[in-house]
């Protein structure tokens, strides 16, 4: 059994606790399949075996909490991490300089929107806390991305009733394409705002 599997058997046999752990955890940059259990749960409620209100809930707590871990770990330790030793990932203080000034700008927006994004969800809270962005914004934001986000796939879960395993699997397959299109999508935006920059200084 692969490891996806046995992880998302924690909702099968633990119920809400399962999904509060893999939504959790997800939060603060431990690649955990947070979004599928969720999908799970939702489908085990509509066959009575939970209730949805609950998994919702439960999934909103765990996933405000969990992202609130992570900015406490990104604000009190994430920026000396990056001046320390940032220069082994590319991140050199210049540009974590550009990457505060971006989240000075737009970061509101990003939080909300990083919800919805493998990869970025999992760095979201750690990214805010690590370039310094308000608490009370920061929470305030990340907690409508994650009822906007546990909306979704909490009726999409609960929606997909008996086609729940196949909903699954499909989510599984296709998980890593929207990743690919969220980094090239990324990379075009960062290559257009380096071409006005280069544009001006001309």
């Amino acid at each position: 059994m692969s490891p996806f599997h046995v992880l998302t058997d924690l909702v099968a046999h633990y119920g809400y606790p399962g999904v509060a752990l893999l939504v959790g955890v997800e939060g603060f940059g431990v690649p955990t399949p947070g979004q599928t259990a969720i999908v799970l749960a939702a489908g085990y409620a509509a066959h009575g075996r939970l209730s949805v209100v609950g998994v919702a809930a439960t999934a909103f707590l765990a996933a405000v909490l969990g992202d609130s871990v992570g900015y406490l770990i990104g604000r009190f330790g994430g920026r000396r991490l990056v001046l320390r030793h940032g220069r082994r990932l590319r991140l050199d203080p210049d540009r974590f300089a550009r990457l505060e000034a971006v989240m000075r700008r737009h970061g509101p927006k990003l939080v909300a929107a990083a919800r919805f994004v493998d990869g970025l969800r999992q760095l979201n809270g750690v990214v805010a806390g690590t370039t310094g962005m308000p608490w009370r914004r920061f929470v305030t934001y990340n907690a409508l991305g994650a009822a906007a986000w546990v909306g979704l796939w909490t009726t999409g879960g609960y929606l997909a009733g008996d086609h729940l395993r196949a909903l699954v699997v499909d989510l599984h397959r296709f998980q890593w394409y929207l990743v690919a299109a969220a980094i090239l999508l990324t990379l075009a935006y960062a290559g257009r705002r380096l071409t006005r920059r280069s544009d001006r200084v001309r």
